[in-house]
């Protein structure tokens, strides 16, 4: 029996639904999704496992010029993706230009593979608004092939998944069939408490913040869970704990309903909030993160 294998890398601007459409093709919630730009911050494989084939989709910071080192380091990542795709996806929404994404072009085009271009939110345009924006993408990349999807109704996600199988390479599998990524649970978990920080503070502070989980304890009766939210500033320490208390307990009374759902398990979480002044601009301290 022959067997595919490789990397599907999707890249694109900053809230144009990579992560939705990752966890689309994959048929469950595996990357967190939010409406603010930059929610992804680190490259994140899902693996999609057939009898046949092994489909690893690679999630992707969104394209931006870096202004402090974290966006330096979300770039990295970026270009990454770029050195080890065997199929690139283009990842664009309707209305957008090829003009107005300079950054993605630039970055797209360094890579000589085979290449997708995905106009999403095509549900939110008429069919004009539609062959504009395939002319235009086409233009742009006269290699690859446009293709029009909604990643969240699931418009063309089926037939995506079979055409993204059969453009792999014949390979054996790169990792064991029964694993669905390459991050440990402790990361989803820290992801999962991040996806609600970004949820309920507004401005500054989802951006400020970053989450570590320094222990995880599983039993058949409950998961035990200590995590540390740290942010760069007393100020926003402040407005993380919130009056009496109120915003921090709300932000774990979320975030554990989040990680019971994943775990299918009663979850324990002890939320700590600490300072650690401009984290996300030192070297030393975004390696010690993990970025």
């Amino acid at each position: 029996m022959t067997h595919r294998a490789g990397y599907v890398n999707i890249i694109g601007r900053p809230n144009v639904g990579k992560s939705t459409l990752l966890n689309a093709l994959l048929g469950e919630k595996l990357v967190i999704v939010n409406p603010k730009a930059q929610t992804t911050r680190h490259r994140i494989l899902g693996i999609l496992n057939g009898e046949d084939h092994q489909l690893i989709l690679s999630d992707t910071p969104g394209i931006l010029e870096p202004v402090y080192k974290l966006q330096e380091s979300m770039m990295q990542a970026v270009d990454e993706a770029l050195r080890d795709a065997d199929v690139l996806i283009v990842m664009v929404e309707l209305g957008e230009t090829p003009e107005k994404s300079e950054e993605l072009l630039r970055r797209a085009r360094r890579f000589k593979g085979r290449t997708l271009v995905l106009i999403n939110k095509v549900d939110l345009g008429d069919e004009g608004k539609l062959n504009i924006a395939f002319d235009q993408w086409h233009a742009a990349f006269p290699d690859a092939v446009v293709l029009p999807i909604s990643a969240l109704h699931g418009l063309h996600i089926k037939e995506l998944r079979t055409k993204l199988i059969a453009m792999l390479p014949l390979h054996p599998p790169y990792f064991p069939k029964d694993e669905m990524s390459d991050r440990d649970m402790r990361f989803f978990i820290s992801e999962m408490i991040r996806e609600k920080i970004l949820s309920l503070y507004k401005q500054e502070i989802p951006y400020s913040a970053q989450v570590v989980v320094n222990s995880y304890e599983e039993s058949p009766e409950i998961v035990k869970v200590q995590a540390d939210v740290i942010v760069m500033r007393d100020s926003q320490k402040g407005i993380i704990i919130g009056k009496g208390g109120g915003a921090l307990r709300q932000l774990g009374t979320e975030a554990r309903k989040a990680i019971e759902k994943f775990v299918s398990n009663k979850v324990f979480l002890d939320l700590k909030v600490k300072v650690d002044e401009d984290w996300r601009g030192d070297d030393r301290k975004l390696r010690r993160y993990g970025y």
